[in-house]
């Protein structure tokens, strides 16, 4: 069975930058692990990047989180800690401009994987996001997001969104 790991948005402003919090550097031993094991076992390892211009601020999301974060090409766009290490041994790094990622899903589909596991930051904005555009490109996969590698700044929400997504037949596991 082919099987995915998808690293969203593990950047720097996402942990230590202009949205990080303290759990979310907590995280990067365990990702690093995951991605480890995905490599050694011949899976795939994708990264997503959220991905902003100058003109943030002036865009839907930015009218509504007015905080300027992972400006493409900043310090806060590149991805935190040792997983950072990483990149170059994806199979494929998304840029998005968007919470999901509808060329994520795309390129899911077109892999034809059987097993999808979502890890990284913010467990109840775009870690969701993206596992619930995996479910719909690849309805008949396991899709599953790791809990002890995910995280969000209000853990109220976290948990939430980690029991939205199982109610959507989304494995949660590690929690």
């Amino acid at each position: 069975m082919k099987k995915a790991l998808i690293v969203v948005d593990y950047q720097k402003d996402f942990v230590s930058g202009s949205l990080g919090f303290p759990e979310a550097a907590k995280l990067d031993e365990k990702i690093v692990a995951k991605i480890e094991e995905t490599l050694r076992s011949g899976g795939n390892l994708i990264f997503t990047l959220d991905t902003h211009g100058e003109d943030y601020l002036s865009t839907q999301e930015g009218k509504n989180l007015p905080v300027v974060h992972c400006v493409k090409g900043s310090d806060g766009w590149e991805v935190y800690g040792k997983t950072g290490n990483y990149l170059s041994q994806a199979a494929a790094v998304v840029e998005k401009d968007a919470f999901g990622s509808l060329p994520l899903g795309e390129l899911l589909r077109k892999g034809q994987y059987g097993q999808v596991e979502l890890v990284g930051l913010v467990s109840s904005i775009c870690v969701i996001s993206n596992a619930v555009i995996a479910k719909a490109a690849l309805p008949e996969a396991l899709v599953s997001v790791d809990a002890s590698c995910t995280a969000g700044a209000d853990q109220v929400l976290h948990e939430k969104a980690l029991d939205v997504m199982e109610g959507l037949q989304i494995k949660v596991i590690n929690r």
